[in-house]
């Protein structure tokens, strides 16, 4: 819920804290926001257009892939991934060189996970350990209704990643970002010294024979290069995983899949059913996804 991480986030005017009260989140100097009845706040101000919001369709599409456990290979890699880092931020907060300074988040046993671009909060809820909180941070409202519902310590937050995240400096023990545009100088700024951020993106191999077969978006063969060179100069890379596992999907789940990313920007609906008929069905499709770790340079 919001109370689990509002001392974390900032007005988005004024750059100053917030405090839940009543129905709103307020600051200092005034300035308020309305908690939206299923339990996200917009932190999202001005009248310019944000980067492109997944609509309705594609988040009830997305739900309903991922509740299906189709991805379930990565959200355990994942789950395993930052174990292991809040647990290495829990030892760096309990060291005796943080003696004297500002509690940090994964003090006394409890973490702080922060998902750019999080979606309906699917892969943000299934890491928290025990004690830890998450922020989930994405621009489409529509999303943010799951993920507001997707943990109990969940706090959803609509918000552009593209400009400055409404989120304090070096809070973040973890941070994910999981098939979403990345802004390397404000990860650098919310991940706390030695925090962890981990980057998944789509392998050429991913959604194989789909993209062929359907004609769907591809991925550009020189994506991790582009990842690693956006991010240079804050973060350095430590590691680097492939996680790949067969799924068996219907045409139903199909043509879930696809609505659910970005092909379905540049997919006729009418089309896409009639392409997937000539699909066996079921038909074995490839999940693959780099998985990458960073760490921020201090």
């Amino acid at each position: 819920m919001l109370a689990d991480v509002i001392d974390y986030l900032l007005c988005p005017v004024c750059r100053g804290g917030l405090a839940l009260d009543g129905g709103a989140a307020r600051c200092g100097e005034g300035h308020a926001f309305d908690v939206a009845k299923q339990g996200y706040v917009s932190l999202l101000t001005g009248s310019a257009v944000p980067g492109t919001a997944d609509t309705p369709a594609m988040v009830a599409a997305r739900s309903a892939f991922l509740g299906a456990g189709h991805f379930a290979a990565l959200a355990g890699r994942l789950r395993a991934l930052v174990s292991t880092a809040t647990a290495s931020a829990r030892d760096a907060a309990d060291s005796p060189a943080t003696a004297g300074r500002a509690v940090e988040p994964a003090a006394a046993g409890r973490a702080l996970v922060l998902d750019a671009g999080a979606g309906t909060g699917h892969y943000l809820a299934g890491v928290l350990g025990p004690h830890d909180a998450g922020i989930a941070l994405d621009v489409s409202k529509h999303a943010l209704k799951r993920a507001a519902r997707a943990h109990p310590r969940i706090g959803a937050v609509v918000a552009d990643v593209w400009r400055p995240l409404p989120v304090r400096d070096a809070c973040a023990d973890v941070l994910l970002n999981v098939f979403a545009p990345r802004n390397g100088p404000e990860f650098a700024r919310v991940l706390r010294p030695g925090g962890t951020l981990i980057v998944v993106t789509p392998t050429p191999r991913h959604l194989s024979p789909l993209v062929a077969e359907l004609g769907l978006l591809s991925v550009d063969e020189a994506k991790a290069r582009r990842v690693a060179e956006a991010l240079g100069g804050h973060f350095a890379e430590t590691g680097q995983i492939v996680e790949e596992a067969p799924m068996r999907l219907d045409h139903q789940a199909v043509e879930t899949v696809v609505g659910m990313g970005p092909s379905a920007w540049h997919t006729d609906p009418e089309t896409l059913r009639r392409e997937i008929l000539r699909l066996p069905d079921p038909m074995t499709v490839q999940m693959s996804c780099r998985i990458s770790l960073f760490r921020k340079i201090a």
